[in-house]
């Protein structure tokens, strides 16, 4: 009989019963990823197995159990997080450096795992290129790769069952193009490439390429599914009793079945002997891809529908515009009652979620947060993800700086935005990060660049002014956002940690944060972030340039900026910024707020 826990079971608890999981799969080591079948960067319940067995719960870690051994490899943004979370559990916390080329985990898997032994994983949420990379290591070493072991069913009890709400559709006006305008898109890519079929796993791809959301993932309007798209037709796999009937109606009339979730891999199994499929081998997993037949032809290429999702119509981007504006009036109307309420009544980190969670809310087309809301008040803002609770919060008041990172998901757009506020009396070490980081992010907004270039190479112009100053950050300086869908979204991300491909090239409607940031551990940290849109800027005898528009409309809180620091020009740029938010943002605003935003635009 196997042995199971009570919900309430101790980390070294639950660590032991897997162990002895493994022991009678005779599995010398067991590989958890932070991952789903549709290798999502937010899971549903179901699939939070590595939270669930380690304690930690930041969005992406991998956890690896032996024998004698248990460990979570992290990179810096969770440093802390993990350090905290991980104490007195018996996990070791495995720090991840920046720019490396390889796993460490897989590094590590090939080291200390002894030849003839295997290590186990589950196949059904691994992806390919991971899969690929491990079998490799491990096979070089005589070690054997299981895929076929989902220990959680096993040892976690009353684990979750697939996600129930109900799918619902994106409609017009928002929805600017037809459901069956996007699959002649895709289609047009799958016979350029030579492919009868495509399979799609991914959650936000699904949703644009149908019309349809969900809230199926905590922040992300998406739902669980897969779908094999034809060039006559297409199906749907999603859980029963998801999608209404009228819905079911109208995705029929488009040439779209919906069918049981879990009939996905056969309907791979049973594609036609010679046929050609089109996949994207880092957005579908190793058990699926296992279903295709030998006989029929794979063609490995980014999803179409990743690059088609990733560039705004004009529609959208007016769409996004409005939507900027009720967000920023959204935030004039929390920061007006912050400054009104500090230091006359209490304020935590927790209250500063609730209050802008409300204001939100009370905006036309908002749905739900686009992320939990990260407010950091001095050694907290250190911490780029951290995140307050209620058992570990802070209170604002003394001295210092409060970080401010958050964004709502409303039918017209979905916003990400951080602000920096000054909470009593700042210094002079203050405004100089402050400021720095300001310049940094001004860099970035003001440059013109080639289109197509790979938008990992923009990533440094962001972080010149503060490796100017002896300093840097952990993280990437820009990801992509997308339109009422995963507030992070490709191809193009702004970080000099990721490949520069050639999928990652920036082109002309592509919404990206820019976001620079300065922390000093144990003091406080500082970030500034925008979202921008690709817009053409010229065409010159040297090509086609592009420019950003920036998107977000949100004073940037001149009390802590150092003004000996800034150039002319970047004042020029911050007083432009300023009027160009009083202005759009105003006509949404009356009383407190509109008071407010008078005073924080005014120029300096």
């Amino acid at each position: 009989m196997n042995a199971r826990l009570p919900e309430t079971s101790s980390i070294p608890e639950r660590i032991a019963v897997l162990r002895g999981a493994m022991k009678r799969e005779n599995l010398a080591a067991y590989l958890v990823p932070s991952a789903d079948p549709h290798l999502s960067e937010y899971l549903p319940g179901r699939w939070q197995g590595r939270e669930w067995l380690s304690g930690f719960t930041g969005s992406v870690g991998t956890l690896v159990v032996t024998e004698d051994f248990a460990g979570l490899w992290v990179d810096s943004r969770y440093w802390v997080q993990a350090e905290a979370q991980l104490a007195g559990t018996g996990v070791r916390l495995m720090k991840m450096m920046g720019g490396q080329q390889t796993a460490p985990h897989i590094d590590w898997l090939a080291q200390n795992v002894t030849g003839g032994a295997a290590v186990g994983v589950d196949g059904a949420v691994l992806g390919v290129a991971v899969a690929r990379a491990l079998n490799d290591a491990l096979t070089a070493r005589g070690v054997a790769l299981r895929t076929d072991v989902d220990l959680f069913d096993t040892i976690w009890p009353q684990r979750p069952t697939l996600p129930v709400e109900a799918v619902y559709e994106h409609a017009a006006p928002h929805a600017s193009v037809t459901r069956a305008d996007k699959l002649d898109q895709i289609r047009r890519e799958m016979q350029q490439k030579g492919a009868q079929w495509h399979f799609i796993s991914t959650l936000d791809d699904l949703a644009w390429l149908l019309n349809l959301r969900g809230a199926d993932v905590s922040y992300n309007p998406v739902f669980v599914a897969h779908a094999l798209i034809g060039l006559d037709g297409a199906s749907l796999f999603v859980a029963d009793g998801k999608v209404p009937q009228a819905l079911a109606d109208a995705l029929a009339r488009d040439g779209i079945q919906v069918k049981p979730y879990a009939g996905a891999a056969d309907a791979l199994a049973a594609l036609p002997s010679g046929s050609t499929l089109l996949i994207d081998p880092r957005r579908i997993t190793f058990g699926l891809l296992q279903a295709v037949p030998s006989n029929v032809k794979i063609v490995e290429a980014v999803n179409p529908s990743t690059f088609l999702k990733s560039r705004k119509t004009p529609a959208e981007a007016e769409h996004v515009r409005a939507t900027m504006e009720q967000d920023g009036a959204a935030l004039a109307e929390f920061f007006a009652w912050f400054e009104g309420a500090l230091g006359r009544e209490t304020i935590t980190e927790l209250t500063i979620d609730e209050r802008l969670t409300a204001a939100r809310a009370r905006r036309p087309g908002f749905v739900t947060l686009s992320f939990g809301t990260i407010a950091g008040f001095n050694a907290n803002g250190a911490m780029p993800h951290y995140r307050a609770t209620q058992a570990s919060h802070a209170t604002i008041e003394g001295n210092g700086l409060l970080l401010i990172d958050s964004g709502g998901q409303y039918l017209s757009g979905t916003t990400d935005i951080t602000r920096v506020v000054p909470i009593g009396t700042i210094n002079a070490e203050h405004r100089r990060d402050f400021t720095t980081v300001l310049k940094g992010t001004m860099a970035l907004s003001r440059a013109q660049f080639p289109r197509g270039i790979r938008s990992p190479m923009l990533d440094a112009i962001a972080r010149a002014p503060i490796w100017e100053a002896g300093a840097d950050y952990g993280h990437g300086t820009g990801h992509g956002v997308g339109y009422f869908l995963n507030v992070h979204e490709g191809p193009q991300v702004i970080s000099h940690y990721a490949p520069a491909e050639a999928w990652t090239a920036m082109e002309e409607g592509m919404i990206t944060s820019i976001e620079p940031g300065i922390y000093r551990p144990g003091k406080w940290g500082i970030r500034i972030e925008n979202l921008v849109l690709n817009r053409e800027a010229e065409k010159t005898v040297f090509g086609d340039f592009l420019k950003f528009e920036t998107l977000t409309l949100c004073p940037i809180d001149t009390r802590c900026v150092d003004l000996a620091l800034l150039r002319d020009d970047e004042r020029s740029w911050l007083n432009a910024y300023h009027e160009m938010v009083r202005a759009r943002v105003s006509p949404h605003v009356s009383g407190d707020a509109k008071a407010w935003l008078e005073t924080r635009t005014q120029a300096i």
